[in-house]
């Protein structure tokens, strides 16, 4: 609500303060007087007929410089010529006394005199103009003046300023003047008939539009002032009045942009506005601008620090902003800002301390800050003060207290100052209701009225056909049967009051009333869908619907996300312990608004600690547990043993976890003196002792837990059963646990957890000892899911069993999930699980496969710990084959044959999952691999050099790379190469260097070191330093690696700088590491030798050259561009030593090219083109050129191919109708201009042109 000027006022305010100036000087003081110039002249004595225009400016004072008006610039500088010019007149008149014209230049001259007797004797004049000339309307205007202001004879005053209106409509000033004798009068309907009157005889008589449109914004006529206006505005679009009353009339009519800009405007003609920045800021929060609104009052309050519409717009911005920072979670923010509105609003009180709303205002304030103000969570250490904790939840809630009661306080001075107002009432009892809740105050008299009911009596008094306040009736009452009457009362006054149907949804669940109340949350959600509490009472009403956990958790969800309030988020953290959400971000948050708004619920802090739990944040896990135990013992009433039990659990497994066994093994020990101790205390209890060392008593306890298994429930027993395997094997080793395993019961393995654990175990057994167990506990394998999930494992264990000494069995795990995926293709777990294992083979096939394997699913929820994901199988996938990038052919040709055109849409999944979870390392890490292979094959642009770097620094600064293990080590290995790379492509040498300097010293295998040290190679290439670059070279010598492309780029760096003498080094290194690649040993030997070839032509060496690449196209018989060279190298060969075979071998080769290319190769049929006509085939030559034409993307076709197009259509006229399929009706001529045209440098091209054109 704000204070705003009401219509009425505000038109009587502007109106008075317009009309006071027209009347003290004749014309509206808005700047913009207008200037009229006089088309009659007067004789004057030497000078000839002189502009009555010039006298004015004479009489009246004018300062204007006029070059040709000798007489008026000598009168101004001599004060007596003005008697001679008033003789000059008075002459003039008196030999002309029928001249109209001479009558009024004279009733001018003198009507600028003050004395009184002069103008009686200009009335005169002007009377006898009058009769002289009745169509002169100026000496009616002064005939108006001197009947209104000299002799005060206001009837003919009227008629003379009526009679100058009807002549000249668009005299402002005698219109003005009219209009306010008529005001004066009362007469407001003859005003606006004049005024009418006015503007339909002429467009230009703005200041009757201008007069008008005020009439009609008082009459609250808004669209015909708003038309009226605009008129105006034509005329005075200087006037600041005129734009005000403009934004006013827009605002009323609901046109709040319009409005707006009327306003601004307004404040840029005049910055000191108060109306103005007032209603533009109260419209800014009506439309949901709250920050803007508050700029606004802000800025009035500098201009006028008093203003009391100022003050309460600003405190009900800040309210407003402040709700929208608490919806948001943002509750610091919005009790900083109820803060501040607090001390606006209590400033407001000051200085109109008797109105109503102001009051209302300040309780609305402070009962928002005592339902917003936060629980500030200390940052408590692992022993947690009890004491120290219940003070600061007592100092919490007593804040919260003082601030409804504040509240409550403003509302009854609000309801002395309005006892009419009913909304009072029922605000008196939401706070009372508050500070009960706040003060736990129970303890009551149930047959007697609660001051919350009685006050929301009184407002039902007032209006007892509200609905709103029987809603409110039952909310604060504490009586059931009351509540449901007030609920179905304001049912039965609007039946599709939503939150009546919700409210009454909740109180039938709390009685038990299942069926009711589902069927009134039904209700009410389908009325407004937009409710939080139907939503969550769906979540909760398991047992009536019978909905998935994952249904639950998505519908509390919604509550949350609509409404978040504690109650709501506590049950969000429930549900997502059943459903597996617990490492969302969006549990995650409202956790810990929940522990912020109900610090003493025991519930908000175990909850926050299994949040923080799964996402491996053992430490504030076990803070949280502690709170949670100290909550329990200090504010719950009745504490139950079961309750401390569950608590004390999950702080030992934390601390077990984080690494405190310790204090793990001592929280265990308490529990076992209290005799609470159970099967899960037992684990924990045993797990802990074997982190200390003590490995004995560990197996001591395990003993006791295999003691109790038969007592155990079903669930119970398999979970003890599935811990004591798994313990036994980490502790005693693979084959004490299968002995143990064998001497156990067979009843105990009829379940499929404990299937699971037992396969896994015989995974790792070579002599499959396990087999008979194995076998008959996958008999209990109920669901699809857990058959799909044992394949895996079977393919683990066939990886295991089936590989060598130092290879794992990749073709035999590939394999069986191959055949599972048959059986269940829409297994998520097979898919990723196959992806995974074709990305590790090292099989370049494979790697194209296993990005088709997975399935990227919208709805993504993340993985369990050890498996992959979709995301980054299809992430790696991409960034494993370099040409799966190459899908814009502008930066190059793909040549890859299997066709894996994943990598853009790799980009646009790696975004989404980035975006869902801006906290993985992974999404970004494989983002950045990504971005930078695509950078690479559009040569580094800037754009993506950018977007890469600011990726990689946040990526770098991740705690998580200080941890010492391998992969982690990795992938900042990874990273810095990245960032190496691109500052060696911006030029940034030193940086470059830094970078992979900083890669050198992880501690990572040599063979990956050897590709730091590479980079430190290039680097110092680029900076010409061949001291460094040779030190680096051994370097990488020493090192070595295990990947033949990195002995690949070695041995081309040391072809170009010549680094060693014994060039045998890295060739014998090359082949000794492409023979552990049994399958692509080929494939790398037949690169090997296409780089020797590319050496060999460097060095001018073609029948070398020629050789190696003849044995690489014997090695390899699926890469387009081996053949290639081989063809290109033949025909040089042949140009040289005119030897056909060599041409037939080119042939061959080209032809080969052609064949085996995904598309049509550029160049190949030129290349083939030009074999064949050296041949003396004219038909293939033109066959080929036709080819090469079509084997380039239009846009990037180059100039020397338009040159050979050129030929082909010079040779076309004898007959051949070869370039007709390529571009018919094209001329020579146009050929050549069209190359010129891309290539205009190119002088042979000029050359051809110059002899076509002879």
């Amino acid at each position: 609500m704000t204070i705003a000027t009401p219509p009425s006022a505000a038109w009587r305010y502007e109106r008075g303060r317009v009309f006071s100036v027209a009347r003290a000087a004749g014309i509206r003081g808005s700047g913009s007087s207008q200037k009229r110039s006089y088309p009659f002249r007067i004789p004057v004595e030497g000078h000839g007929w002189v502009s009555c225009h010039l006298l004015r400016l004479v009489g009246f004072g004018y300062t204007e410089s006029l070059s040709n008006s000798f007489v008026f610039q000598e009168a101004q500088e001599e004060e007596g010529k003005n008697d001679h010019v008033l003789r000059k007149l008075q002459e003039s008149v008196d030999s002309n006394p029928d001249d109209a014209s001479l009558h009024f230049n004279l009733g001018v001259f003198l009507w600028e005199k003050e004395e009184q007797e002069w103008k009686e004797k200009s009335a005169e004049h002007f009377v006898r103009s009058a009769k002289l000339n009745p169509q002169n309307g100026d000496a009616f205007r002064y005939l108006g003046h001197y009947y209104a202001r000299v002799s005060v004879d206001t009837q003919r005053a009227f008629k003379c300023y009526q009679r100058s209106v009807t002549l000249n409509p668009n005299d402002s000033d005698s219109g003005e003047a009219l209009c306010d004798l008529l005001d004066l009068g009362g007469k407001e309907t003859l005003e606006i008939a004049v005024c009418r009157e006015a503007s339909e005889k002429s467009p230009r008589a703005f200041w009757a539009f201008r007069r008008l449109g005020y009439l009609q914004l008082h009459q609250n006529k808004w669209s015909e002032a708003v038309q009226s206006l605009q008129h105006a505005i034509r005329g005075y679009p200087s006037c600041a009045d005129l734009w005000e009353a403009l934004g006013l009339a827009y605002q009323r009519l609901g046109m709040f942009t319009a409005a707006i800009k009327s306003y601004g405007r307004v404040i840029e003609l005049e910055d000191s506005r108060i109306f103005a920045l007032v209603e533009s800021g109260n419209i800014f929060l009506m439309l949901g601008s709250f920050r803007k609104g508050i700029e606004q009052f802000r800025q009035a309050l500098e201009i006028s620090p008093k203003s009391v519409s100022a003050h309460y717009g600003l405190a009900s911005g800040l309210l407003s902003l402040s709700k929208e920072c608490t919806n948001l979670g943002a509750f610091r923010w919005g009790t900083s800002l109820l803060e501040e509105a607090s001390k606006v609003a209590k400033s407001t009180t000051c200085l109109a301390g008797n109105v109503s709303c102001i009051w209302k205002l300040h309780g609305d304030i402070q009962l928002a800050y005592a339902k917003c103000l936060p629980w500030l969570e200390e940052n408590w250490n692992l022993e947690i003060d009890e004491e120290a904790f219940s003070n600061s939840i007592l100092n919490w809630k007593r804040s919260c207290c003082l601030s409804a009661i504040s509240a409550n306080y403003s509302y009854q001075r609000a309801l002395h100052l309005a006892p009419w107002q009913a909304n009072i009432y029922t605000d008196i009892a939401i706070s009372s209701d508050l500070i009960c809740s706040l003060k736990e105050d129970d303890k009551h008299n149930p047959n007697s009225w609660q001051l919350p009911e009685k006050m929301s009596l009184g407002g039902l008094l007032l209006e007892g056909d509200n609905n709103e306040f029987w809603v409110t009736l039952g909310f604060v009452s504490g009586h059931n049967a009351l509540k449901q009457h007030a609920f179905i009362r304001g049912l039965q006054l609007d039946v599709s009051l939503a939150v009546a149907w919700a409210c009454l949804g909740k109180l039938y669940r709390k009685e038990g009333e299942k069926q009711l109340a589902r069927q009134a949350f039904d209700s009410a959600r389908s009325i407004d869908p937009s409710l939080a509490l139907p939503w969550a009472g769906m979540s909760a009403d398991t047992h009536a619907r019978d909905p998935t956990t994952d249904e639950a958790y998505e519908s509390c969800l919604r509550a949350v996300q609509i409404l978040p309030v504690a109650e709501f988020q506590i049950g969000l953290a429930k549900l997502a312990l059943l459903s597996g959400h617990l490492s969302s971000s969006q549990v995650f948050g409202a956790i810990q608004q929940a522990v912020q708004h109900a610090p003493y619920y025991p519930e908000s802090h175990n909850l926050n600690g299994l949040v923080c739990e799964a996402r491996c944040d053992y430490q504030s896990a076990v803070a949280s547990y502690r709170l949670a135990r100290c909550a329990i013992n200090t504010f719950s009433g009745s504490i139950l043993k079961s309750h401390l039990r569950d608590i004390s659990f999950n702080i030992a497994r934390s601390l077990s976890k984080a690494g405190n066994a310790l204090d793990a093994v001592q929280e265990c020990e308490d529990l076992k003196k209290e005799g609470l101790l159970d099967a899960q205390g037992l684990q924990i209890y045993a797990i802990s002792l074997w982190q200390i060392g003590e490995n004995d008593l560990a197996l001591s306890v395990a003993r006791d837990l295999a003691a109790s298994v038969s007592a155990m429930e079903q669930a119970s027993r398999a979970t003890s059963v599935s811990f004591i395997c798994k313990f036994l094997y980490k502790i005693s080793g693979q084959e004490s646990a299968i002995i143990s395993i064998l001497k156990m019961p067979k009843e105990l393995f009829q379940n499929s957890k404990i299937s699971f654990v037992v396969s896994a175990i015989d995974a790792l057994d070579e002599s499959n000892k396990l087999e008979s167990v194995v076998s008959s506990s996958r008999y209990f394998l109920a669901s699809h899911e857990e058959i799909a999930r044992m394949h895996c494992l079977v393919a683990l264990g066939k990886l295991v069993k089936q590989g060598s000494e130092h290879c794992l069995g990749f073709e035999n795990g590939v394999h069986h999930l191959r055949k599972a995926l048959h059986m269940f293709p829409n297994s998520v777990l097979i898919r990723n699980l196959l992806g995974y294992l074709l990305l590790s083979s090292q099989e370049g096939e494979d790697a194209h496969s296993a990005s088709r394997c997975c399935i990227v699913d919208p709805s993504h929820s993340p993985n369990k710990e050890g498996s992959k994901s979709a995301f980054e199988i299809l992430g790696a996938g991409a960034v494993a084959c370099f040409a799966s990038g190459m899908s814009n052919q502008k930066f190059s040709f793909p040549t890859c044959r299997y066709r894996c055109m994943s990598g853009p849409g790799a980009i646009q999944q790696l975004q989404k999952w980035l975006h869902r979870e801006p906290w993985n390392h992974n999404a970004r890490y494989l983002l950045i691999l990504n971005f930078l292979q695509k950078a690479r094959e559009e040569r580094f642009p800037r754009h993506l050099c950018t977007i890469i770097e600011r990726l990689n620094f946040v990526a770098i600064s991740n705690h998580l790379y200080l941890k010492k293990d391998t992969c982690c080590q990795y992938q900042k290995f990874q990273l810095l190469l990245c960032a190496s790379e691109i500052s060696l492509q911006g030029g940034d040498h030193l940086g470059c260097v830094n970078h992979a300097e900083n890669a050198s010293t992880l501690l990572l295998p040599d063979c990956y070191l050897f590709f730091a040290h590479l980079q430190l190679c290039r680097a110092y290439v680029a900076k010409d330093d061949f001291k460094n670059l040779r030190k680096e070279y051994i370097k990488c010598l020493e090192l070595k690696t295990d990947y033949c492309i990195g002995w690949l780029c070695l041995k081309f760096m040391d072809s170009h700088h010549e680094l060693q003498n014994d060039l045998s080094i890295s060739e014998l290194n090359f082949k000794e590491c492409s023979k552990e690649r049994k399958s692509s040993c080929n494939k790398w030997m037949a690169l090997f030798d296409l780089l020797q070839g590319l050496i060999s032509v460097q060095n001018q060496d073609f029948l070398c050259a020629e050789e190696f690449l003849a044995q690489a196209c014997s090695l390899s018989d699926t890469e387009s561009c081996i053949f290639l060279c081989h063809g290109v190298i033949c025909m040089e060969l042949a140009r040289q030593q005119c030897d056909s075979q060599y041409l037939s071998h080119a042939i061959k080769s080209l032809m080969k090219a052609q064949e085996i290319s995904l598309i049509p190769l550029p160049f190949v049929p030129t290349l083939l083109a030009q074999a064949e006509a050296s041949r003396g085939s004219k038909a293939k030559w033109e066959k080929n050129l036709c080819l090469e034409w079509f084997s380039w993307p239009p846009e990037v076709r180059p100039a020397e191919l338009f040159l050979q197009m050129h030929l082909l259509a010079r040779h076309s006229k004898s007959g051949s109708e070869s370039s007709s399929c390529v571009e018919p009706y094209q001329s020579q001529q146009r050929w050549v201009l069209r190359a010129i045209h891309l290539n205009p440098s190119c002088l042979r091209y000029w050359k051809v042109l110059q002899k076509l054109m002879q």
